[in-house]
């Protein structure tokens, strides 16, 4: 299924996705775009390119030639030292035999001489970066031929004592540098090893000034202090990890780009479960073709992936909303702000006779795990006619007309599967309906037992309160309970957004 497609293709695809017209009439005029051209006029209409794109031409042209190259020089010093050890050890076996040989051993020994030498010269000339290959292209030629020659004792004495001099002078000079730069790194981390003893003594010295100056201050000074301190708090920095939120536009994205995207941003679920942070990655729709995807545990994720942030964003609301009441109630006077709030939030959750109670009750969040297992089933993970046609992924119905007509519907059944602009607005539909219908009503007093308690709220401990959900009762919600178990939804219950303040639970 998983294609690999090219940057300029991924380049366009975003070009259509955003609809840049300055690089489709380019186009439609058949106009030939380079790669830098298509990426320029993207980043001037402030489209989001994925930094895998950048990270991969700098890896590929800088960060692996220069790791290689250094790999190579260190190989180069390590064979220097091992050639020039064996060859003043066989130019020492060299003298012995000239000693014990008058005749014959200075011929042998000028012999093994220029071998090893050439040999030296060989190795050396072979350890250097492929990155200058064209520039001592020509050099490495003449020397290789030169130490051949000189291995096969074809050189005249005169050009020998010219090169085993330069050679010679090559070898002091790389010994130089290499020693050069080793005791500049030790230098180096020794300035640092007593610049970090010197401010850890600062520290500490500091550290004993502050308690002895707070024994000494009397109890009323230190109110004052706290006082004058929770003033100058700095505001708390977004942490890396807090991204911008991502909505995709009401386009038709294929599988492949999704996916693809999802690599890009490094979205993955083992992340998700253990950092219990999701990206806000907003998508308007499910892809057309997400059923063609033959990995049934792939699809699975996918759609997971898409509707995770589209629930934990929606329960954030709610929750805000949910602290924002408890301050109001605690309050003696309300502003006329808030009690205009307060009228909208009353309306918004069809509550009667300005109840606090029954607000309290049905202002609250719906449990993650919950939200997917409906969402999976009403929708077949996204595949269903439904979903693909009118972004309704949990079934909802209407008599109004303004829905998607049943194929196998009853004579007597007069109602549609309600439509929605965009899979967000599905998600509110489905928020409101479980906290306004009085169908569910057992499902908001559980809820809201466990949040009196100071309970942590879990779909599986509230599913058997959905029984009137669908026509088959029971066997609908031991059906949730199973795809919660089976796909390890109970573990995205406290996740919240990477952009939004984390929140503890409440106690109300």
């Amino acid at each position: 299924m998983k294609k690999n497609i090219t940057y300029r293709e991924k380049l366009l695809e975003l070009s259509r996705i955003y609809k840049i017209s300055e690089i489709q009439n380019y186009i439609k005029r058949k106009k030939n775009l380079t790669t830098h051209q298509i990426e320029h006029i993207l980043k001037k209409n402030n489209v989001p390119i994925p930094k895998d794109f950048n990270v991969s031409f700098f890896k590929k042209s800088f960060s692996n030639p220069i790791s290689k190259a250094g790999k190579e020089v260190s190989g180069f010093y390590l064979e220097t030292t091992e050639g020039v050890e064996r060859f003043f050890k066989r130019t020492k076996r060299g003298a012995t035999g000239l000693y014990d040989d008058t005749t014959g051993g200075v011929g042998n020994f000028f012999i093994s001489l220029w071998k090893n030498a050439g040999k030296l010269g060989i190795g050396i000339l072979n350890t250097f970066p492929k990155l200058f290959s064209t520039v001592s292209g020509f050099i490495s030629n003449a020397f290789v031929n030169t130490f051949n020659s000189f291995y096969e004792s074809k050189v005249e004495e005169a050009k020998t004592n010219k090169l085993v001099k330069s050679f010679g002078i090559v070898v002091i000079i790389c010994s130089i540098g290499i020693i050069f730069f080793t005791l500049k790194e030790n230098f180096v981390t020794d300035n640092k090893v007593q610049t970090v003893k010197i401010e850890k003594e600062k520290s500490t010295k500091i550290e004993k000034e502050k308690e002895i100056k707070k024994k000494v201050e009397k109890k009323p000074q230190k109110k004052v202090e706290e006082k004058q301190v929770k003033k100058t708090e700095p505001k708390k920095e977004k942490s890396p990890s807090q991204v911008t939120e991502l909505v995709l536009p009401n386009l038709n994205i294929k599988t492949e780009t999704v996916l693809s995207l999802f690599k890009d941003v490094e979205y993955d679920l083992k992340t998700v479960r253990y950092q219990k942070r999701v990206k806000p990655i907003y998508f308007t729709q499910f892809p057309k073709d997400l059923d063609e995807i033959k990995d049934t545990q792939l699809k699975k994720e996918t759609f997971i992936k898409i509707v995770l942030p589209l629930v934990v964003a929606e329960n954030d609301k709610i929750l805000d909303d949910k602290i924002k009441l408890k301050r109001i109630i605690s309050k003696k006077m309300t502003t006329d702000k808030e009690k205009s709030w307060l009228r909208l939030k009353l309306r918004e959750y069809k509550v009667k006779n300005s109840d606090m109670i029954e607000l309290d009750k049905r202002m609250d969040i719906i449990p993650v795990s919950i939200a997917l297992a409906q969402a999976a089933k009403e929708s077949g993970w996204g595949t269903s006619r439904f979903a693909l046609e009118g972004n309704a992924i949990f079934g909802q119905w209407t008599w109004t007309g303004q829905g998607i007509e049943p194929l196998n519907k009853g004579k007597h059944e007069g109602h549609k599967i309600l439509r929605f602009p965009i899979l967000r607005a599905s998600v509110k539909a489905y928020k409101n309906n479980l906290n306004t219908h009085k169908g569910y009503s057992k499902f908001r007093e559980k809820r809201y037992s466990y949040r009196k308690r100071n309970k942590s709220i879990k779909g599986l401990n509230l599913t058997e309160t959905l029984d009137r959900y669908a026509q088959t009762g029971k066997e609908y919600t031991e059906n949730l309970e199973q795809i919660i178990k089976q796909n390890d939804l109970s573990d995205f219950e406290t996740v919240q957004l990477t952009n939004s303040v984390v929140k503890k639970d409440i106690q109300l």
